[in-house]
């Protein structure tokens, strides 16, 4: 991939490196929670588990993705339905992710939380709508 000049897989229209690629590679803490959760599905499509378990809050956190053993998704596209903030430190992304698996086609309908803790957001659960 040129990540320089290949659009961010989260559908933003943007440049990867202006994009999801700032918080993937850069270090860069994402200031929403939609905006993590645009960089957790970039990292889906990147095979990125060590970005995921880093965003994923440390009460829900699991040891391992092993992302690695399972059969490669390819990730269609991403369509965020909601986010909502009621307060500073949670909020709430409802999102739509396509994806196949073996050439077969699913889709992903989520209601995640999220939760700010010293200024960097983390992904804690999901409920599957």
């Amino acid at each position: 991939m040129d990540k320089q000049t290949i659009l961010c897989p989260c559908g933003s229209n943007e440049k990867y490196t202006d994009c999801c690629g700032r918080y993937l590679h850069g270090g860069e803490a994402a200031p929403t929670a939609e905006t993590l959760m645009r960089s957790r599905y970039t990292a889906y499509t990147l095979g990125r588990e060590d970005y995921l378990l880093a965003t994923w809050h440390r009460s829900t956190r699991p040891a391992s993705l092993e992302l690695a053993s399972e059969p490669r998704s390819k990730w269609l596209g991403l369509e965020v339905v909601r986010h909502e903030q009621p307060n500073q430190d949670h909020a709430v992304v409802e999102f739509v992710a396509r994806y196949k698996v073996s050439g077969r086609a699913h889709r992903l309908h989520e209601i995640s939380s999220f939760v700010c803790e010293a200024k960097r957001w983390f992904y804690v659960d999901g409920d599957i709508a």
